[in-house]
């Protein structure tokens, strides 16, 4: 399952945002790279054209909607509006799995300071130290109001992840902040770039810069883990993307604890498998989770009981970047009320998708393609999460104070609610986040 945080959201809305992320120093727009633009609009309608689940595309007229897209891009005035547009047309059907993959750029780029949506407000979360961010005084616990003068809401904060890490990086970002103590105030942020080895370097020292940042993903999405004694085991779960025999060592782990604390805050999903494996070790029965909906067809989906599975107390911890495999766990415990779901409400992220690549080019090759939803899902309850989400037992929102001082009110009432003492000093040191190394 593929994530990507899913509100509801219009195309024009969009493509507004996208009119106000341009480069300086954009590049000539020629008529070779509008008929690449051209191409890959052809090509990725194609693809939902065959593949998408819904045959009526949610009463979109498909075909008059990719004509309108193909007049637009060739009225565009850059390549960066054209490819926007090809993002705009798979936005219109709302759907949180169906989107474009845009070529990719040969540099990684860190504008050095996170934020995410708690509750319906927008927050700094943490700065990277030595960055432009920090040297602009950007602070955990921020409020940002505005991000290159569009508002910064709920419903429309998947933008600024998709275009701005994704589909359009940007050299700056113009903040508008708000802090603690000091008021409103703005701050352009500069990020950091770096460019990435060419392919044919790859025999030469390029294979380390390509290893290293294999071995810093690797180390940021392995399992962590926080004990209190036998009384309380705390289980950071950055997606759903293990074997079995990882799981059963996470469930061997579970076992010598009376309460579990399963925190997805974070955790964009990742495969049904690995949603299978860890369901079945925490139930002592066959559970299904729901049913997949495709062209025609329904297909139950259930996790089977695993040998000695935990049966001990669970609370799971869930937040607005919390998506697709991570929300249909917590759905599954809170329906079956195995245990308490707490945090934020989560993204709503939950349909099932298909990668498709192509490329384009003869001496020089681009890749690109698109994430096209090939199921829906409901619940056992008949309900869909999509748009929706999880609404947590208890909701508990980290204020500014908290982020600023480090402090995780979270974990602290998981934890009381386990019969175990935590303050949020403490539990704020449990999984200190780790840069990725340049």
């Amino acid at each position: 399952m593929t994530v990507k945080p899913a509100f509801r959201r219009r195309a024009a809305g969009f493509i507004a945002v996208c009119s106000l992320a341009t480069l300086s120093g954009a590049q000539e727009y020629t008529s070779y790279q509008r008929d690449q633009a051209q191409t890959m609009l052809h090509e990725i309608a194609s693809d939902v054209r065959k593949h998408y689940y819904d045959l009526q595309f949610h009463g979109i007229d498909w075909d008059a909607k990719v004509r309108d897209m193909k007049d637009a891009i060739a009225r565009a005035d850059s390549m960066n509006m054209a490819l926007a547009h090809i993002a705009a047309a798979l936005d219109s059907l709302d759907d949180s799995h169906t989107f474009f993959l845009p070529p990719s750029r040969p540099y990684l780029h860190d504008y050095g300071f996170h934020m995410q949506m708690i509750g319906d407000r927008c927050y700094v979360i943490r700065v990277r130290p030595g960055s432009d961010a920090e040297a602009k005084g950007l602070k955990p616990g921020d409020e940002i109001l505005a991000v290159n003068g569009h508002a910064t809401t709920r419903d429309e904060f998947w933008k600024f992840d998709y275009i701005y890490k994704i589909l359009r990086p940007q050299a700056s970002l113009r903040l508008t902040l708000r802090g603690a103590s000091d008021g409103e105030r703005r701050a352009d942020v500069m990020a950091k770039f770096r460019q990435l080895p060419r392919i044919q370097d790859v025999t030469g020292r390029g294979i380390f810069d390509i290893i290293r940042e294999m071995e810093n993903e690797a180390h940021s999405m392995r399992v962590r883990y926080a004990e209190k004694g036998d009384d309380l085991l705390i289980v950071k779960l950055p997606q759903f993307l293990f074997s079995s025999s990882e799981v059963d060592t996470v469930l061997g782990k579970m076992c010598k604890h009376k309460g579990v604390v399963f925190d997805l805050r974070g955790n964009p999903g990742g495969s049904e498998e690995t949603l299978q494996f860890l369901l079945g070790g925490v139930f002592e029965k066959d559970v299904k989770i729901g049913d997949r909906m495709g062209r025609g067809w329904t297909k139950p989906l259930e996790a089977k009981s695993r040998h000695k599975p935990y049966t001990g107390k669970l609370v799971v911890l869930v937040d607005s970047k919390s998506g697709s495999a991570s929300e249909l766990f917590a759905r599954v415990i809170q329906i079956e009320k195995r245990g308490a779901i707490v945090g934020d409400h989560s993204s709503g992220s939950v349909m099932e998708a298909q990668h498709y690549s192509h490329q384009i080019g003869t001496e020089t090759v681009v890749f690109y393609g698109a994430s096209v939803t090939e199921a829906d899902f409901k619940m056992t309850d008949g309900q869909s999460l999509e748009h929706k989400g999880v609404n947590p037992d208890t909701l508990i929102l980290p204020t500014a104070s908290d982020l600023a001082a480090g402090r995780d009110p979270v974990i602290t009432q998981a934890a009381e609610m386990l019969g175990v003492k935590i303050t949020p000093e403490e539990a704020g040191t449990f999984f200190p986040y780790e840069w990725p190394k340049e």
